[in-house]
C-alpha cells in the first residue's frame, strides 16, 4: 500500500493538529460540506472530535484509540468522523463546548468528543474516553457501539432532546434583559474575585490553577481607578502582585527560557501542564508590564522582558507573524524538554554557578517531577546574596551566565513540536502586548517586533477588506471571527500609542467598519462571534463572558469607544454603547465572569483620558502623561507632519504656536494646549479631581 493510500483526508490540511491524525486508520474528515452531506445522505451520526496540537490528553486519546485499527474500524462502521482544530474553528468549539455543558452539566475541555445527529445537533458526549474502562469511564469501543445502538433505536427521544437543546442554545445566544447595571459592577466583580482568591499562593481557587490574566487586569484597573480617586484599594493591588510574584517564581514560568505554561497542576504553581500558548504569554506580558508601571517592582519588569524575549526568539517567524503554541510533550513524554537531572547540571556548570543553581531551585530536595527536577524558585537573589556572601549584582551575573549555559544545553534536546500556524486573534494580542510593554518599559525593540507582526497581518492576512482567522503554508483558514477583528483593532490602538502611524489609524478604521457592518446585532446591540456571511451553524454566538481569552464583545466595546474618541466618529461610540446595553443583564448576573466588558464599562461610564502630543521634541510632555499608572488614559505622540486626528482636531486647528504641544481631552472636550510638562501634569491632576 502506498503512503498516500494509508493516509486519510486530513493529509490535505495545513493544521498541525489535523496532520497529527492524517495517518490514523480512522476515516477522518475535516469539517466541511463533504462530511456533512455524507452524514445527511447516509443517515449516519457524526462523531465530532475537537482538540489542538499542544493538547496532552488529545495525544493520549489518539495513541490509545484513534491509532488502534480495531477501534478505528468501529468508528468507521458506525459514524462519519470529523476532526476539528479548535484554534482554526473557534466558532465550532464555542458552540459545541456549550452544548456539551448543557448535555452533561459539566464543563468541557479537550479533547471534546461529541456525537451529532446528521443535522449537526449533539445528542451525547464527553471529553477524554480511555480505550479500556477505567476511573469510572467506559471503554471507548464499547461506548461507540452503545451510542450507535441508541441512535438507531431511540430516534424519537433523541429528536425531542435535540429540539430542547437547540432552543436552549438559541436562548443563550440572546443576552438576558436588564433595566440597569449594578450601582458598581466593578466592585461587585472585585468582591467575587476576592472570595475565590488564594491568599497563600495567589491566584484563584485550588488545583488545577490557571493564571486568569483578564481577572487580574480588572483588579489592577480597580486599583488604578481608586489610586487616582484618593482612596487606593491596596488589597486589590496585593491580589494582583502576590499572584504575579508566585507565578514568576513558580514552575508555571520557564525559569531557563522565559514564557509561561498554560496552567499549573497544583495549587503552588510548581508543576505545569507544559504546553506554552501564544495567547497566555501575550496577555501575561501586558499584565506584567502594567504591574511594573503600577509598582516599580523590578521582578515584574524582568519577567516581562524575558517573556517578550521568548516570544521573539522562539515564536516569531521570519515573516513577522507569531506561531500558535509549543507542545507539552517531546519524545513522547510530557515535560521531558524542560526537566533536569542533577548530574547534568553538575557536569555543565562551574562550581560557583552550580552552587547557585542548586540553592536557587532546591536541588538538594527530592526530585519534584517523575524522578527529575522542574525548576521553581526556592531562594530569591537577595537571599542568595546573603547565603553566598556575594553582592546581589554578582549573584545576578552568575545566574545569567548559568542560565545561558542551561538554555544552550536544553536547545540540544529534541524540542516540543511547534504549532506554526498563525492565528490572527492571538497575533493581535501579542502585538498589543509588545507595543504596550515596549512603551511602558522603554524597550523600542519590542515595538519593532510588534510593527513587524502588524505589517504581516495587514499585508498578508488582510485580503479584499477582510481578515482571515488563520494562515499557514500560503493557505488561509476560515474568514475572520469577532476576536480577530476586536483584538486587531485593540492592537492597532496600542501600537498607535507606542509609535504613531497614519496608515495604522486608517487600518483601525477599516476594521471597525467591518465589525459594525458584519458582526453587529442590529436589533439588540452587541456583536456576534461570526460574521453575517458565515456558514449557517446550529447557533450564532454572541459571547460576553471571558474564557481563556477576554470576551470579544468586551474588547470590541473598549476599542470602538477609544477609536471614536480619537477619530471623532460617533458611530463607533454608539455601537459600543449599544453593545454595553445588550450586556447589562449578563453582567448583573455574574460581574466577575465579564471582566473584559467591565474594562470597557469603566472607560465608557467613568471617563477616558486622551492625551495627544505633537512635535518630535515632545518627550517631556509624553513622559508627564505616562509618569503614573492610569489604566484609563491613552497617550498618542504624533509626528509634526501628521494631521491631528478628528477627535482632537477642533482644538488643534486654531493652534499655530511652534514647538511641542499637548492636548488633554476628556468627555469629548479638549482643554487648551500646553507646552510645559508641569502644566500638563496639573491639567491631568485637575481632571482626576473633577476640577
Amino acid at each position: 500500500m502506498t503512503e498516500s493510500a494509508r493516509r486519510n483526508r486530513l493529509a490535505d490540511e495545513t493544521s498541525p493538529y489535523l496532520l497529527q491524525h492524517a495517518d490514523n486508520p480512522v476515516d477522518w474528515y475535516p469539517w466541511g460540506p463533504e462530511a456533512l452531506d455524507r452524514a445527511q445522505h447516509e443517515g449516519k451520526p457524526i462523531l465530532l472530535s475537537i482538540g489542538y496540537s499542544a493538547c496532552h490528553w488529545c495525544h493520549v486519546m489518539a495513541h490509545e484509540s484513534f491509532e488502534d485499527p480495531g477501534i478505528a474500524a468501529v468508528m468507521n462502521e458506525h459514524f462519519i468522523n470529523i476532526k476539528v482544530d479548535r484554534e482554526e474553528r473557534p466558532d465550532l468549539d464555542k458552540i459545541y463546548q456549550l452544548a456539551h455543558q448543557l448535555l452533561t452539566d459539566r464543563p468541557g475541555g479537550w479533547p471534546l468528543t461529541l456525537f451529532l445527529t446528521p443535522d449537526q445537533t449533539p445528542f451525547f458526549g464527553g471529553t477524554y474516553f480511555p480505550a479500556d474502562p477505567r476511573h469510572g469511564l467506559p471503554g471507548f469501543p464499547d461506548l461507540l457501539r452503545r451510542v450507535a445502538q441508541a441512535f438507531r433505536e431511540q430516534g424519537e427521544n433523541i429528536a425531542s432532546q435535540n429540539s430542547a437543546l437547540r432552543q436552549a442554545l438559541e436562548q443563550l445566544a440572546r443576552p438576558p434583559a436588564a433595566d440597569n447595571l449594578h450601582a458598581d459592577p466593578m466592585q461587585a466583580a472585585r468582591g467575587a474575585l476576592a472570595q475565590r482568591y488564594d491568599p497563600q499562593f495567589g491566584g484563584f481557587g485550588r488545583a488545577p490553577k490557571f493564571p486568569q490574566p483578564v481577572a487580574l487586569s480588572l483588579l489592577l484597573r480597580v486599583y488604578g481607578r481608586s489610586n487616582h480617586g484618593g482612596s487606593p484599594d491596596r488589597d486589590a493591588l496585593h491580589m494582583v502582585c502576590n499572584t504575579l510574584r508566585r507565578m514568576a517564581l513558580g514552575g508555571i514560568y520557564d525559569q531557563v527560557g522565559g514564557g509561561f505554561a498554560r496552567y499549573a497542576t497544583d495549587q503552588h504553581w510548581m508543576i505545569p501542564h507544559f504546553e506554552k500558548m501564544l495567547y497566555d504569554n501575550a496577555l501575561l506580558l501586558s499584565l506584567y508590564a502594567d504591574a511594573w508601571h503600577a509598582t516599580g517592582d523590578g521582578l515584574f519588569r524582568r519577567i516581562a522582558l524575558e517573556t517578550a524575549g521568548w516570544l521573539q526568539r522562539d515564536m516569531q517567524g521570519e515573516n513577522g507573524g507569531f506561531y500558535a503554541a509549543l507542545d507539552a510533550d517531546s519524545e513522547g513524554e510530557e515535560g521531558r524538554y524542560y526537566v533536569w537531572q542533577r548530574e547534568e547540571i553538575e557536569s555543565l556548570l562551574p562550581a560557583a554557578e552550580r552552587d547557585l543553581v542548586v540553592r536557587r531551585f532546591g536541588l538538594d530536595d527530592p526530585p519534584n517531577f517523575e524522578g527529575a527536577w522542574h525548576f521553581h524558585v526556592h531562594a530569591s537573589f537577595s537571599e542568595l546574596a546573603k547565603q553566598l556572601k556575594r553582592p546581589r549584582e554578582e549573584v545576578l551575573g552568575l545566574w545569567e551566565s548559568a542560565r545561558d549555559k542551561l538554555r544552550h544545553r536544553r536547545a540540544e534536546r529534541v524540542p516540543p513540536q511547534r504549532d506554526d500556524k498563525i492565528i490572527t486573534a492571538w497575533n493581535a494580542l501579542a502585538i498589543a502586548a509588545l507595543a504596550r510593554a515596549g512603551r511602558v518599559l522603554g524597550a523600542p525593540e519590542l515595538v519593532d517586533a510588534a510593527e513587524r507582526a502588524l505589517s504581516f497581518i495587514r499585508e498578508t492576512v488582510w485580503q479584499d477588506g477582510r481578515l482571515a482567522a488563520t494562515f499557514k503554508d500560503g493557505r488561509y483558514g476560515a474568514a475572520g471571527f469577532l476576536d480577530d477583528y476586536a483584538f486587531t483593532l485593540h492592537a492597532c490602538q496600542e501600537l498607535l500609542q507606542a509609535r504613531w502611524s497614519d496608515d495604522v489609524l486608517r487600518f483601525a478604521e477599516a476594521l471597525a467598519t467591518v465589525l459594525e457592518e458584519h458582526f453587529q446585532n442590529a436589533a439588540h446591540g452587541g456583536f456576534h462571534f461570526t460574521p453575517d456571511d458565515h456558514e449557517a451553524l446550529i447557533q450564532r454566538p454572541l459571547p460576553l463572558m471571558d474564557d481563556a481569552l477576554p470576551s470579544g464583545n468586551g474588547m470590541t466595546m473598549l476599542a470602538l469607544n477609544r477609536l471614536g474618541h480619537l477619530d471623532g466618529d460617533m458611530t463607533h461610540i454608539d455601537a459600543a454603547e449599544r453593545a454595553l446595553s445588550a450586556a447589562e443583564g449578563a453582567v448583573m448576573r455574574a460581574p466577575e465572569a465579564h471582566c473584559a466588558v467591565l474594562l470597557a464599562l469603566d472607560e465608557m461610564r467613568n471617563g477616558l483620558e486622551q492625551v495627544v502630543c505633537r512635535d518630535p521634541e515632545a518627550d517631556a510632555l509624553q513622559d508627564a502623561a505616562l509618569r503614573y499608572f492610569v489604566p484609563y488614559r491613552v497617550v498618542y505622540r504624533l509626528p509634526a507632519q501628521s494631521p491631528a486626528p478628528t477627535g482632537v482636531a477642533p482644538a488643534a486647528s486654531g493652534d499655530t504656536a511652534a514647538g511641542p504641544r499637548a492636548w488633554l481631552c476628556t468627555a469629548g472636550q479638549c482643554l487648551p494646549p500646553v507646552s510645559d510638562p508641569n502644566a500638563l501634569a496639573e491639567q491631568l491632576a485637575s481632571a482626576r479631581r473633577g476640577g
